[in-house]
């Protein structure tokens, strides 16, 4: 599949929409089956027993796809904080025990881990980058005997910098520690492999890169770090021989194997699961090669012609080193906030975030989407 991808979704109405990285619209095919499973409620008798299994697993598969992981080690969230919560809860904390988050990250590293300070079970190491963007060093200059684990962005929601996650990792696991990757910000953008990364946990919104309803998102545990997780409440349909509504299991109750023991509550929520299927069925027949190069030409459009008398970019200019959007700035950093509304005011819709403005273009886009931030760049 390849060429305009503008017919996927919904018209614009003139408006250049470059801010995946907030929302990702809902592609056409994904909105027919939210409504096609407004039709299973409206008419319960035609949602099939089987459905309450083989909708999340269906996506289990193709996250899978996705980052390169074993189905099996997925389970599915309502967003990248239920993951988050899994791993707090899970961890034996000991006394002296931190988690390392570096200064800027995105709230949700902080939300999960303060109240956990707060009652004397871990530490929070709230870490500064040397220079402009954070880097492995500056994680592995304080990786220590101490730290549990290390919660960090693979790529940043402030500035699209990319973590050298391999190698945080290997520092984490050479003093017994874990880390967790919020993938959020490039899942269905970026190829990945959630398994050569060497991370512990990732954790991700659904409703971003990959497509999906607000309210979706996953969790996946490495197959070496599912064991050391203890198991909180559990999600009754994540017990062994849940799939059997005629005898539920009464005795004996065991977790399912793999990563399902973490579902959310509600895991079928058709709604939302038959659209994010649906996604991510677009995705994969797409290709994410091509949504990879799609990204990356669109990119180079700001990257090449921001006016640099005027502007700077706020990502790292070269693309191994970032995320699949970037994020530009005025020389005269008073002005930022100025421009974005000016962006704004010609159709441009992008987000403000730390005093950049972070342009995330993705399949609904198109070449002259981009000349149109040159241009109001140019006369701004």
């Amino acid at each position: 599949m390849s060429g305009d991808f503008r017919k996927e979704f919904a018209d614009f109405e003139g408006v250049a929409f470059l801010d995946t990285a907030t929302e990702g619209p809902t592609p056409l095919v994904a909105a027919k089956a939210a409504q096609a499973a407004i039709e299973w409620k409206k008419l319960p008798h035609k949602i099939a027993d089987e459905q309450y299994f083989d909708l999340p697993d269906a996506i289990r598969e193709k996250l899978a796809t996705l980052t390169g992981a074993a189905p099996e080690d997925i389970a599915i969230t309502t967003g990248a904080s239920g993951g988050m919560a899994a791993v707090a809860a899970g961890l034996d904390f000991r006394a002296g025990d931190e988690v390392i988050v570096a200064r800027g990250e995105f709230p949700a590293h902080f939300s999960t881990w303060l109240p956990y300070q707060r009652s004397g079970k871990v530490t929070l190491r709230v870490i500064d980058p040397r220079n402009k963007f954070i880097a492995a060093e500056d994680y592995i200059e304080h990786i220590s005997p101490r730290t549990r684990l290390v919660s960090a962005s693979l790529v940043r929601f402030d500035n699209g910098s990319r973590l050298d996650a391999e190698r945080v990792a290997a520092a984490c696991h050479a003093v017994g520690a874990g880390l967790l990757l919020d993938i959020s910000q490039c899942v269905g953008a970026m190829q990945l492999s959630l398994p050569a990364l060497g991370a512990d946990f990732a954790v991700a919104s659904g409703y971003k890169w990959t497509l999906g309803p607000y309210g979706t998102g996953f969790f996946w545990v490495s197959p070496d770090a599912q064991h050391r997780l203890q198991d909180g409440p559990l999600y009754w349909m994540a017990l062994e021989g849940a799939r059997n509504f005629s005898a539920l299991p009464m005795n004996d109750l065991k977790p399912a194997p793999g990563a399902r023991r973490w579902d959310s509550p509600e895991t079928a929520s058709f709604i939302n699961l038959a659209s994010w299927d649906a996604s991510l069925d677009l995705l994969l027949r797409i290709g994410l090669n091509e949504v990879v190069e799609h990204n990356r030409t669109l990119a180079r459009i700001v990257t090449e012609r921001l006016p640099r008398d005027r502007f700077v970019l706020a990502s790292p200019a070269e693309e191994e080193k970032r995320g699949p959007y970037v994020c530009v700035a005025a020389r005269n950093g008073s002005e930022t906030k100025a421009l974005h509304q000016k962006l704004r005011e010609a159709q441009v819709i992008a987000a403000l975030r730390e005093n950049a403005v972070r342009i995330s273009p993705f399949l609904m886009n198109t070449a002259e989407d981009m000349a149109r931030v040159v241009r109001v760049l140019s006369v701004a």
